[in-house]
């Protein structure tokens, strides 16, 4: 393990991470591809599940690869196929080829998800790995702000949106040579080689079940703020918002969680992960429950902000702090961790199930379900530090 920080070895890692945000490109190419082939909504809503299906199925199987073949490698060819998924559409433009690049893009993604956290890990002092974890974090959320940026530059200056495409390819080939040619020393599995089923049996561990449920409920209130906030805030201030201020929501959550990632890299440095754990946990629970009961849109937006700022952290100090417990099973954590971001998938069709069935309340209570659990999670991991 590296004792001390090392930029030769960080950078190549951090940058892994702005190519892991090229997955949000899926937003942007929903929009345009729909209106430019003419596609149903069904039909356009299953480019983003070519991309997101992969981490379900594949996050375990890539941990065991990378247990044989290194966090290096692996994240190398994750790299490799994130440029191939991004490459194909822009130079073979059909709708075949657009479903087959996105489907590459998300198995890339989910490798290099997969491969980035623990590589990183390797890399930087045992005492500063929740504080770079959040920091990379940070990394990933500046890349998904400026995508959509890059695509209305492209689009108005030369015609042509999927310039982007292109562009973030050629990033992805750097990346991997830039990585490729960086000598990291990683850290060895000397146990039994990990399995599938290896992988699979850590949930039979309290400690680890109850960290991967952890990360299955925080991409939940991720994707579930991302995906509801505008629709409740027209049902909540329903003839007194308009639809573009609803939609202003989502747009007020990332801000809040890419200055908390960046505010966590900070305080992480002087805090415990356990105490930091704890009451970032407690800022997302009260305002989840404050979005409930707030009486006017400002507020309410203000409010969605800090639910940002309160959940940003959660997914690497998670991954921290089981990593911290369990150093020589971190290939097999990471694959669990990562296929439990299909909580993304999961929670907001709960919340729209119950809204539907009971009203807005009832659906949105999901979410308060969700950061009382990881309050509760926060309170027994600090309890037992």
């Amino acid at each position: 393990m590296t004792k001390k920080i090392s930029l030769v070895f960080v950078l190549p890692v951090f940058m892994s991470f702005f190519v892991m945000s090229f997955c949000d490109l899926v937003g942007i190419g929903v929009d345009r591809i729909k209106l430019e082939f003419g596609l149903s909504n069904t039909m356009a809503q299953l480019i983003p599940s070519a991309v997101f299906i992969w981490f379900f199925f594949l996050s375990v199987p890539v941990g065991v690869l990378q247990d044989r073949f290194g966090k290096r490698n692996i994240l190398n060819l994750g790299m490799i196929l994130t440029a191939m998924g991004l490459l194909a559409p822009y130079f073979f433009y059909s709708k075949a080829s657009i479903f087959f690049g996105f489907a590459l893009l998300g198995i890339g993604n989910t490798i290099v998800q997969v491969s980035a956290n623990p590589l990183l890990v390797d890399v930087v002092p045992s005492d500063k790995k929740s504080s770079f974890l959040s920091f990379s974090q940070f990394i990933k959320a500046v890349g998904s702000m400026i995508a959509p940026f890059v695509a209305a530059y492209f689009a108005n200056q030369y015609g042509d949106w999927k310039l982007m495409f292109l562009v973030f390819g050629i990033v992805s080939v750097l990346a991997v040579l830039w990585l490729g040619f960086s000598k990291i020393e990683e850290t060895k599995n000397t146990e039994k080689r990990a399995t599938v089923a290896s992988s699979l049996s850590l949930l039979g561990n309290n400690y680890i079940a109850l960290m991967v449920l952890g990360i299955f409920l925080v991409v939940g209130i991720d994707v579930g703020i991302n995906a509801v906030s505008g629709q409740f805030l027209l049902r909540k201030f329903e003839g007194s918002i308009t639809q573009e201020f609803a939609e202003k929501g989502r747009s007020v959550y990332f801000f809040g969680k890419m200055l908390g990632t960046f505010a966590g890299a900070l305080m992480l440095t002087r805090l415990s992960s356990r105490k930091f754990f704890l009451w970032t946990s407690v800022l997302g629970l009260a305002s989840v429950l404050a979005l409930l009961v707030v009486p006017g849109q400002m507020m309410a937006i203000g409010v969605i902000f800090i639910i940002g700022l309160g959940v940003a952290n959660i997914f690497p100090l998670i991954f921290s702090l089981t990593v911290e417990k369990f150093p020589l099973r971190v290939n097999e954590i990471s694959g669990l961790m990562i296929m439990a971001v299909s909580g993304g998938a999961v929670i907001p069709p709960l919340i729209g199930f119950l809204t539907d069935k009971a009203g807005l309340t009832a659906g949105m209570f999901v979410l308060v379900a969700c950061a009382t659990y990881l309050f509760f999670l926060a309170f027994a991991r600090r309890t037992k530090a």
